[in-house]
């Protein structure tokens, strides 16, 4: 299919207004100071609710044209023009950037109001919203760039965006170290992103989509399987896909505004979008969809395993995020319909998730910063908007029907069953059917040990109280969506993005029938939550317990820590100390000898000259009577 985008006109040529405006915002909170600190954070909400305005126009524009022209490309200026390679600093706004912009936009509002009330006692409040701001403006440009090079553009300004956010409070120890984990395992990503992208002009002359997605079918399938991987690496990175993963849960380090943000809305879902705009170059090779799926499904089984043995309640909902966001790349490898499947999972997810961890922001408000569940208990009696708005959000990513997890979710367990190769089918359909029944436990152990079962709270924080207006609003919203978000996107969203990922009809008929699937999704998350109701309802123990060998692993994040410790950081370090040692004692030493054996040279033969004439004179002497010597013996025949 040839890939063509047409020229944005009328309203769509505004659309840089939607970078733009919380870059101003950002440019201007960061820049006046202390002078904005009454009004900054007003301006911050502001910037990203007139952005989701703006998307909102733009995307009711789009669906005003036929389906094969719902596309509009503006050309800004050439931002790189050396020898051949000609980068246009563009944007594409197509059905794909627009449910992103809607998404990225329309929660991040929510999280922003919310932010308001969150951190009003905070001093830096105001550079927090500056940051935020320019946060969801590298993610919208992210999103919205018309090439790859624009795409990466977006990509590191989220990478640093991230890293001042995740370490806002420097202060503690503990956020500095995550920030810099964040910064530093992301880095890892981004270069096989940028490697990739290296391989994309190599090959092909260009990074525009346009022509990148035409000249595919070009390619040897080898160069398709290394440039995928590469971009896939990339995606790994920003969405925290094993063997990248580790730095996720650590951000929670940050304010839980920000953790909403980066793993509901936004950050995390930029792999899944990397991966879904360059679906052209996944589906062209079976071998690197059969990489991402498997990816998908480790991580997916990895999240759900190490969040069941986890106490503090964000990183509960971090190490979700970790297992959600493996479904979505779960989805986008099987290809085909899928693609927009994973589509559909992100959106609700976004809403689900954001509202459990504005929730648990929210028990930490009311519980004096509390994070551990074993110390809560009881809360649904005297925070009952948080606790119903949270109940939403728990049912939608177990996916319990009619709530929007259930319509997201199960079909993608469904094509899982449905590859063409038999083992596949059964071993990733199975993969996500345990990791149904996983999360169903481990959402309903933090569920049921933070609102129900006795009350455990510690002495400094015995009186639990509702959040403010401003808090629990935009927790109201975000359940509503958690509601009926999934019926509804399950049922536009997939032939809203049929001109990105084409039109598929109905799969092959996998190894099990949508029904028997159906029906197995609801047992084993019925079987799940019912075991985690029975095992948590009466409360646990408050300090941890000897455990079996899977849950002493499970607590430990199942060692990958102590893995990157023992193979990349601690023989980094080793390598690090050798080359120092060797450029100070090897290299260093050579020149300083050589500096120092001239020096001490120049000194020696400096004590000969003394200053005295008779010393001169008597070293004249000896010479001449060495050379007349030389003659005679000469002369005489002494030296012949």
């Amino acid at each position: 299919m040839e890939i063509s985008y047409a020229p944005a006109t009328g309203v769509l040529s505004n659309i840089w207004l939607l970078v733009a405006i919380p870059l101003a915002s950002a440019a201007i909170l960061l820049l006046l100071g202390k002078r904005a600190d009454k009004w900054g954070h007003w301006l911050g909400v502001a910037s990203v609710a007139a952005s989701f305005v703006l998307g909102l126009i733009f995307f009711v524009s789009l669906s005003g044209l036929e389906a094969s022209q719902r596309s509009a490309e503006l050309s800004l200026w050439d931002f790189i023009v050396v020898g051949r390679l000609n980068v246009d600093f563009g944007l594409l706004f197509d059905p794909l950037a627009g449910v992103f912009v809607l998404l990225i936009t329309g929660v991040g509002s929510l999280i922003h109001l919310y932010a308001v009330g969150y951190m009003e006692h905070d001093p830096g409040r105001r550079k927090f919203f500056g940051y935020f701001n320019l946060f969801v403006s590298a993610m919208l440009l992210l999103v919205l760039g018309n090439n790859y090079v624009m795409l990466y553009f977006g990509w590191e300004g989220v990478g640093l965006a991230s890293y001042l956010l995740i370490s806002f409070w420097y202060t503690r120890p503990s956020a500095a170290t995550a920030g810099k984990k964040a910064f530093l395992m992301n880095r890892v990503g981004d270069a096989g992103l940028a490697i990739g992208i290296f391989l994309m002009f190599t090959e092909l002359g260009s990074t525009q989509y346009e022509d990148v997605f035409n000249g595919v079918d070009s390619l040897a399938a080898g160069t398709i399987l290394v440039m995928g991987i590469l971009l896939l690496l990339g995606a790994c990175g920003k969405s925290g896909q094993f063997p990248l993963q580790a730095w996720l849960p650590d951000a929670m380090e940050g304010p839980t505004p920000v953790s909403a943000l980066i793993h509901a809305a936004t950050m995390v879902t930029a792999g899944v979008y990397l991966i879904a705009r360059s679906n052209p170059i996944f589906s062209a090779n079976t071998t690197l969809q059969l990489v991402v799926v498997s990816v998908g499904a480790l991580t997916l089984l990895i999240g759900c395993v190490i969040g069941a043995a986890k106490d503090d309640i964000k990183r509960v909902l971090a190490w979700s995020t970790v297992s959600q966001i493996g479904y979505m790349f779960l989805g986008v490898g099987l290809g085909g319909g899928a693609y927009a499947l994973a589509i559909v999972h992100l959106l609700a997810h976004g809403f689900f998730k954001a509202n459990m961890f504005l929730g648990a922001g929210s028990v930490m408000h009311g519980m004096h910063d509390q994070v551990d569940i074993r110390r809560f208990g009881g809360l649904s009696k005297h925070m009952k908007i948080t606790w119903l708005t949270f109940g939403t959000g728990w049912l939608a990513i177990i996916g319990i029907p009619p709530l929007s997890g259930y319509f997201s979710k199960e079909p993608i367990i469904a094509a899982a069953f449905e590859r063409e190769v038999v083992w596949e089918a059964w071993v990733f359909g199975m993969a996500a059917l345990i990791g149904a029944g996983l999360t169903a436990f481990y959402m309903t152990r933090l569920f049921v040990l933070t609102f129900h079962g006795p009350a455990r709270w510690t002495e400094d924080n015995q009186h639990p109280h509702e959040s403010p207006a401003i808090m629990t609003i935009p927790l109201i919203l975000l359940a509503i969506g958690s509601v009926g978000a999934g019926f509804l996107m399950s049922t536009s969203v997939p032939d809203w993005l049929n001109p990105v990922f084409g039109e598929h009809g109905e799969e092959a008929h996998g190894v099990l029938s949508h029904t028997v699937i159906t029906a197995l999704s609801l047992v084993v998350t019925i079987i799940g939550a019912g075991l985690a109701w029975a095992l948590f309802r009466r409360g646990t123990a408050l300090e941890p317990q000897p455990a079996g060998v899977l849950v002493t692993a499970a607590r430990r994040n199942l060692y990958t820590d102590a893995f990157n410790e023992a193979v990349f950081e601690r023989p980094g370090i080793y390598l690090t100390r050798a080359l120092v040692y060797l450029d100070g004692k090897g290299i260093d030493g050579l020149v300083n000898g050589l500096a120092a054996a001239v020096g001490g040279g120049s000194g020696r033969l400096r004590r000969l000259q003394t200053g005295f004439v008779r010393s001169y004179a008597l070293s004249m002497l000896t010479g001449a009577m060495l050379v007349v010597g030389a003659f005679l013996a000469i002369q005489l025949g002494w030296l012949a």
